[in-house]
């Protein structure tokens, strides 16, 4: 007998756990402390894969997509993240350069959203970032074709193979179309969630003139 999802959906609970607490008027006055802060006390919760983010970008037709990557850094130039230039991502946002990211906690209750501008860094960026993580991620990125057709299994087998003993022989082996890019935000939101439903939303604007934050709270 298969599932009844809609049952599956009505028999689930969030937040039964105690959720940390956040007063908005104490938070830091630009969002990158912030983010940092709530970032240490996830992954110090034992939060799983606390660096993985939702990325939504928008094509040439207009039409919005969605997908989990890694969070590679965050600082003053922006929230970093890679992908091959070639694939669907990359293409859409070197259409559209802007994007949204979202972080989800569950643990904690906590979601944190940005929105703003792309920008690529350069290429000797991009590389030193990509041979700075596991051999793993280098033979990925060395197996390249992103979001083109499969034409089986098999063939991704035998390239990943390949892709596996250059990593490992070339560790600097260059994957030229694997591209470094910083979301540089103009809109950071912050929400804890409470479990009595008073959620607190505290979202960081740029000013018009780019030299610091606006706070703000907002209703859940």
């Amino acid at each position: 007998m298969e599932p009844d999802l809609h049952e599956l959906l009505r028999s689930l609970r969030v937040w039964d756990t105690e959720l940390p607490g956040f007063e908005p008027e104490k938070a830091p006055e630009e969002p990158l402390a912030l983010f940092t802060r709530w970032f240490a006390e996830a992954v110090a919760a034992g939060q799983p894969e606390p660096h993985t983010m939702s990325l939504a970008t928008a094509g040439e037709d207009g039409l919005p997509d969605v997908r989990i990557v890694m969070l590679h850094g965050a600082d003053a130039a922006g929230w970093s993240f890679a992908t091959h230039a070639t694939s669907r991502k990359g293409r859409q946002l070197a259409a559209r350069p802007y994007a949204a990211l979202g972080f989800y906690w569950p643990d904690q209750g906590r979601q944190v959203r940005l929105r703003g501008p792309v920008a690529v860094a350069s290429p000797e960026e991009g590389q030193a970032d990509l041979h700075a993580r596991s051999t793993g991620a280098l033979a990925a990125a060395l197996v390249g074709h992103q979001s083109d057709v499969l034409p089986s299994r098999e063939e991704l087998a035998r390239a990943s193979d390949a892709a596996w003993d250059r990593a490992r022989r070339e560790p600097d082996a260059p994957a030229p179309t694997w591209t470094l890019y910083r979301l540089r935000p103009d809109e950071v939101e912050f929400f804890q969630g409470d479990a009595r439903r008073r959620h607190v939303r505290l979202t960081y604007r740029r000013d018009t003139d780019d030299r610091g934050w606006l706070k703000e709270l907002l209703w859940p």
